[in-house]
């Protein structure tokens, strides 16, 4: 048995609740397992320091179903207690579907539900409230119980509890006002551990909070992972095994440069399956700090940007020159890049912070980047060309959440773009870079769910030419051609 944690809307709690529950079960001696349902890449940071083990995205509109089902049941199956965050509000997928929700999740992998509910400024409505969640469908929801986040007072509680009783849902306990429970955000989500000086103290006080307000008697046996083991295997060979059978494995052999991950406070935006599914086809990975001004290391393989917060490092990206000199000169060797969404920023000429300065980046993209409206939610994307990861006219289903506009430099070239992009509610749209060395777009992709890409990035690796005995990147006579796309963003 293991629980989903839900609640009516965003900033109700769930992640409070899911990080006291983690707490509690570290503090009694017992290994955790946290999941996060959708594509959220800040909340599984907290979640997995607080567990000691990686976080683990449950996202059907990325990695499809059979996929969330596996994982859930290889790595819940490594822990003796087992804890879902859920995303959003109980109900909310994509558009106003279900699709990709915590209750499409929660029916999918049969797990109780319990509803956190934000009840200040609320009595007898809550009834109205939780009964409406309870009942409402498809798909249905068991739920286990309700935990009532920033009660007032024992008579504020009392009240909510008789409220609760007369729909007969059992109160799970309170998160009651503390300071430990006041987690700082920004625009795209709660800080990550490594900016919380104090993430270790509010550990011992979650716990501590835990035990003396939640039912701990009533939630623990849903905390707890019986489910029988035997059959159970890892995912990720078995999702490799089933591409290469479509697409041809990378030659093996010696003399391959390692994957080359940026990984710091500027790029931080990763699923710990992109690197699990490099080192499945036996490829060495390498983190890599362009804040810390590090260069690529020598006989570089391939680069991989991730997403993050280059815009509150932009200073420091500016003034680390090696890092960007040797990144743009690895792109003109030839070196396989792929960038995501902050990634992209850092490939473009320049970025234009919110305060209007502007910095220079690595340069390899001919583009400004500057603060523009927010674009969020599932994308189904089309490649319109072959590149690096993809071939035109194959589909893929990615997330897009940034509030950035680029805007051409002068010399820029025209070309095919990468991605024709749909969603709910936003017009069709032409977004991406793509050449055979290069994949560059505002869009997040779960590999697991497209491993394809990885395939293709260890075969795209063998074809770099060996580095100049220094270390050192040259500019190949030919360098390969951008493929520039103004529409769209």
């Amino acid at each position: 048995m293991s629980c989903l944690i839900a609640a009516p809307c965003s900033g109700s709690g769930k992640t409070l609740l899911t990080l006291s529950l983690a707490s509690l079960a570290r503090h009694r001696g017992a290994s955790v397992q946290t999941f996060k349902v959708g594509p959220d890449y800040l909340d599984p940071q907290l979640l997995g320091f607080v567990a000691g083990k990686e976080c683990r995205n449950l996202d059907t509109q990325l990695c499809g179903i059979d996929w969330v089902r596996k994982s859930y049941q290889w790595h819940a199956s490594q822990a003796d207690c087992v804890l879902v965050e859920g995303v959003m509000g109980l109900f909310d997928g994509r558009g106003p579907s279900a699709a990709g929700s915590s209750a499409q999740v929660a029916a999918l992998l049969d797990l109780p539900v319990v509803l956190v509910v934000e009840a200040s400024r609320q009595a007898g409505s809550m009834a109205a409230l939780v009964r409406g969640f309870r009942d409402h469908g498809p798909p249905q929801v068991n739920l286990a119980g309700v935990v009532l986040n920033r009660v007032a007072s024992e008579r504020h509680r009392a009240l909510l509890e008789e409220a609760l009783a007369s729909i007969d849902v059992p109160c799970l306990g309170v998160l009651p006002p503390h300071p430990a429970l006041e987690l700082p955000s920004r625009h795209l989500g709660l800080l990550p551990p490594r900016e919380l000086v104090d993430f270790g103290a509010r550990m011992e006080v979650w716990s501590r909070l835990a035990e003396a307000h939640l039912d701990v008697d009533r939630l623990w046996p849903l905390l707890a992972h019986d489910s029988p083991c035997e059959g159970v295997a890892d995912p990720i060979p078995a999702v490799l095994g089933k591409a290469q059978t479509l697409e041809s494995p990378p030659a093996k052999g010696g003399g391959r440069g390692p994957v080359v991950i940026a990984q710091d406070l500027a790029f931080h935006f990763t699923y710990p399956e992109t690197t699990e599914l490099l080192i499945a086809l036996g490829l060495e990975v390498q983190t890599w700090s362009p804040l810390a001004d590090q260069p690529l290391p020598r006989h570089c393989g391939a680069v991989v940007l991730p997403g993050g917060y280059p815009e509150l490092h932009a200073t420091q990206l500016a003034a680390s020159h090696r890092s960007r000199g040797s990144l743009l000169q690895a792109y003109r060797q030839g070196v396989p890049i792929v960038a995501e969404c902050g990634g992209l920023l850092f490939l473009g000429e320049t970025l234009v912070d919110c305060s209007g300065n502007a910095w220079p980046m690595a340069g390899v993209l001919p583009f400004e980047a500057r603060p523009g409206a927010l674009s969020l939610g599932y994308r189904q994307a089309r490649a319109m060309a072959d590149g690096l990861l993809v071939r035109e006219g194959e589909t893929y289903g990615g997330h897009e959440f940034h509030r950035w506009q680029l805007l051409p430099t002068p010399h820029s070239p025209q070309g095919a773009v990468l991605w024709q992009l749909e969603g709910w509610g936003i017009e069709r749209s032409l977004e991406g870079w793509t050449t055979p060395t290069l994949h560059a777009s505002w869009l997040h992709l779960h590999w697991a769910g497209s491993p394809m890409i990885p395939l293709r990035l260890a075969a795209a690796i063998v074809g770099v030419g060996r580095q100049p005995p220094s270390g050192g990147f040259s500019s190949p006579r030919n360098p390969p051609q951008t493929q520039f796309l103004s529409g769209g963003v």
